[in-house]
């Protein structure tokens, strides 16, 4: 089987950690070189680490892991174990004395499924390390995604179970460009294609509400009373072409077209859309194409594709 995930781009390997008690995870990227990075926050309510450093006139250019989990604020903990399995691989920024490994993440609020009490620590960060690989991403319930709801507007009880996907795609010239996103929005989940709502917020009969449709003909004027944070999209856009800091701020952006496409309502006051971009030059340095425009195009592309993924139940081993 074809790769079309985000390990079709060479030097990623992605590990997952998913604690079935609640059920929540956490999902690492981890490079095998350092990766340039930019990252784009568009949603209401973040949670995140180290994106600050990732602006386009800060020092820090590259990053060695990249971190998505559930558990909100307590998640952010998760980057705490990479951080730890990459010093003792002395993998990092040389500050002359030590390596300091540079491991952005961003969370999703999955709390209020199961027992708000575990989330992913450190230890679940270093686990997914232990056990990342090159081959086709698990999509699904699973990771940063395993704890993930969608269809949050008219409350928890008519909403969807979200989760995880993967899409990539490689051009006849070599360039690849891929996406992994963690669905955990307030909002329906659209297919890019079809235009139909494949998840969301569901009427007792069984019937989509269609969120939008609501809000359209004033049937639905506010939100249901949701705390701030309590949804998100979060995920991460890779190419093998090399960019720049400012370069993969724009790819990033532009990558959130894709959230756009295939979930409705989207960038809320109460979701945390974070997505990371990140270059992983092919090592031949055979495929060079700077065109951002155009990457950027097929970041959305592949963006919405992995959203939709998440919830169709398209799975891989482990």
């Amino acid at each position: 089987m074809e790769n079309q995930t985000l390990t079709t781009i060479a030097g990623v390997r992605v590990g997952h950690f998913t604690d079935h008690r609640r059920p929540t995870g956490c999902t690492v990227v981890l490079f095998d070189r350092p990766a340039v990075a930019g990252v784009d926050v568009r949603g209401g309510a973040p949670g995140t680490r180290e994106t600050d450093a990732l602006a386009p006139l800060n020092l820090v250019a590259q990053v060695h892991a990249i971190v998505l989990a559930g558990g909100s604020a307590f998640g952010l903990d998760a980057a705490t174990g990479v951080v730890r399995y990459l010093r003792e691989r002395q993998v990092g920024f040389d500050v002359g004395v030590a390596r300091v490994p540079i491991v952005p993440a961003a969370i999703l609020f999955d709390l209020h499924t199961g027992d708000p009490a575990i989330y992913p620590d450190a230890d679940a960060g270093y686990q997914a390390c232990l056990i990342a690989t090159d081959a086709p991403v698990a999509e699904g319930a699973v990771g940063a995604g395993a704890g993930a709801m969608v269809g949050k507007l008219l409350g928890m009880a008519y909403a969807a179970r979200g989760g995880l996907g993967s899409f990539g795609l490689r051009l006849p010239n070599g360039v690849s460009v891929a996406a992994l996103v963690a669905v955990n929005a307030v909002g329906d989940i659209w297919h890019p294609r079809t235009r139909t709502i494949i998840a969301g917020a569901r009427w007792e009969n069984g019937d989509f509400a269609d969120l939008t449709a609501l809000i359209r003909t004033g049937k639905l004027t506010h939100f249901a009373p949701l705390p701030p944070g309590s949804s998100t999209t979060i995920g991460v856009v890779a190419v093998n072409v090399p960019l720049t800091k400012p370069e993969l701020t724009k790819l990033a952006q532009m990558a959130h077209d894709g959230l756009a496409r295939a979930i409705s309502p989207v960038h809320t006051p109460f979701d945390g859309d974070t997505l990371f971009a990140v270059s992983i030059p092919d090592a031949s340095g055979a495929v060079s194409t700077t065109d951002v425009g155009a990457l950027g195009t097929l970041a959305a592309e592949v963006v919405a594709e992995a959203v939709a993924r998440s919830v169709t139940g398209a799975t891989f081993p482990a």
